[in-house]
């Protein structure tokens, strides 16, 4: 329960603080990242400073690549006791991380030779972007 002294929000100063939209915070609740708050009396849902550090910490996690099914399983682990766990859960993030990193080169790779190509050539009418593309020759 909320201290009587503790700051809370409405769902609008709470998505503000964090820098999502009311939406988002409604669609956590749906999928079960963020609790829904009581209600008090009938009055509007009020959140706590709890809230607000779950939201930013899902955020957070966001920023970092986290899936929103990771995020729950950080979640679950949040209270500190399971590193082995969330070790884990970083190092398979990371994998994919280093995965991506060799996929973008490679499309680094090919955009920077179909630049040079389209630079360098002399036919205005056929792009070898293009017709690289057309005849499916980037994957």
């Amino acid at each position: 329960m909320t201290g009587a002294n503790e700051a809370t929000y409405t769902i609008g100063q709470l998505a503000q603080a964090v820098g999502v939209n009311v939406e988002t915070v409604r669609y956590y609740h749906r999928i079960g990242v963020l609790p829904a708050p009581q209600r008090q009396f009938g009055s509007i849902r009020r959140y706590s400073g709890e809230a607000l550090q779950r939201l930013r910490f899902i955020k957070r996690a966001q920023g970092l690549g986290f899936t929103l099914d990771e995020v729950a399983a950080l979640l679950q682990l949040a209270d500190g006791t399971h590193c082995a766990e969330t070790k884990a859960l970083a190092r398979q993030k990371l994998l994919l991380v280093h995965q991506k990193l060799v996929d973008l080169q490679a499309i680094e790779t090919a955009l920077t030779e179909f630049a040079v190509a389209c630079d360098t050539s002399s036919d205005e009418q056929h792009c070898p972007l293009i017709a690289a593309l057309v005849a499916a020759d980037v994957e």
